[in-house]
């Protein structure tokens, strides 16, 4: 089980929201300071979400590179307002070693065309409420429940799903257990965010069958870091 620490950006800077709620900010920190905390820990990965790239449907090359840049030797996952092939290579061009993409695949073929294009860099987010997807910075409805998007996603040779339950996002009430056992049955890798707290909760997505989780408010207090 690995585990992913998370690091959204909204401007210049770190921040955390509850639920997904761009008017609730949990947390707010200088991006260079959290870097450098998250770094010191030592992780394998870094999840780094642009909140305002997904919100406004175009993420921030330039962003991303200053966050390669501030990751050092740590690779990256990036997510957040990557809607074309082209954002997608530009993000890998700056220095992300997978990009998460879930607006973009649902129309039409799109989802066979990344696959083809990305191969196993790309990681198809499944973003859920109540049971349905939602997209573009989870402000509205792809219009596909979760079995439908995991037949999909068999179909089109994903590999990896990032999975976020966000009713539990931002608020430290543990991971939506039903939900990874669910989308772990589909024989895809799994990353699992949404409340995750602590190394208990690792273990239960383990399993469920989850590899890796990310952590954010969780995080924060593994950083001695409250609000």
């Amino acid at each position: 089980m690995q585990l992913i620490p998370a690091i959204d950006l909204l401007g210049d800077d770190a921040v955390r929201l509850e639920r997904g709620d761009y008017d609730r900010v949990l947390f707010r920190l200088p991006l260079e300071e959290f870097f450098a905390r998250v770094v010191a820990t030592g992780p394998d990965l870094i999840h780094v979400v642009d909140l305002q790239g997904a919100r406004d449907g175009a993420l921030r090359p330039e962003v991303i590179a200053r966050c390669a840049a501030l990751a050092g030797e740590v690779p990256l996952q990036v997510s957040g307002g990557i809607r074309s092939l082209e954002t997608a290579r530009a993000v890998l061009g700056a220095g992300a070693q997978r990009v998460i993409l879930g607006t973009a695949l649902w129309d039409d073929d799109a989802l066979g065309r990344y696959v083809e294009a990305l191969g196993d860099r790309l990681v198809a987010a499944l973003d859920v409420r109540d049971g349905r997807l939602a997209v573009r910075g989870w402000l509205a409805e792809a219009g596909l429940d979760v079995d439908e998007a995991l037949e999909r996603c068999r179909d089109a040779g994903v590999t990896r799903l990032h999975v976020t339950a966000i009713a539990r996002d931002g608020t430290m009430s543990g991971p939506d257990l039903a939900l990874y056992e669910r989308v772990c049955a589909s024989g895809l890798k799994v990353v699992a965010a949404g409340g995750v707290r602590d190394d208990a909760d690792l273990a239960a997505l383990d399993a469920v069958g989850c590899e890796a989780a990310v952590m954010g408010v969780g995080f924060l207090s593994r950083l001695g870091i409250t609000f």
